[in-house]
């Protein structure tokens, strides 16, 4: 099972793409992980939405922040894969896709991301150097990581 990738701008998302990424997000983040927060954090509008589809499925998500608006860098956020896909290496495919996407939109620049701490050495593997800043984010621990260009 090898999900194609899309990358799309808010306002090129169709509803039924909008939906269904709001709503995995929500599954995951909110149900999932039992943290009611605000998800429509009106970052969405100036990020890029890179989508994982399986047979017209959305199996794998994440959103690419642009510099200034969550950090100084570039970031990646909102990562995630659907729960009944998971242990298929979707995340791996996730995120090589987006960081190749950074570097085709932005060039060789460094990414920051928040990210949950369980997730170091998966992060880490992609270059990935935890700057030490621990933090808690609605109740689960997260940590400041950095990517450097290159």
């Amino acid at each position: 099972m090898k999900p194609v990738f899309v990358t799309r701008k808010f306002e090129d998302l169709s509803t039924t793409e909008l939906y269904r990424l709001l709503q995995l997000r929500q599954e995951v983040f909110v149900v999932e992980q039992n943290c009611p927060y605000l998800d429509a954090d009106g970052k969405d509008f100036s990020s890029l939405h890179v989508m994982g589809f399986v047979d017209e499925e959305l199996v794998a998500y994440c959103r690419l922040v642009q510099p200034g608006i969550s950090y100084n860098e570039v970031s990646i956020g909102r990562v995630i894969s659907a729960t009944k896909h998971r242990g298929k290496q979707l995340g791996k495919a996730l995120m090589v896709y987006a960081l190749q996407e950074i570097r085709k939109i932005y060039g060789p620049v460094p990414v920051r991301i928040g990210a949950q701490a369980y997730l170091k050495g998966f992060y880490e593997s992609f270059g990935f150097q935890d700057l030490n800043e621990p933090y808690l984010e609605d109740g689960i621990p997260h940590l400041i990581m950095l990517k450097p260009a290159g």
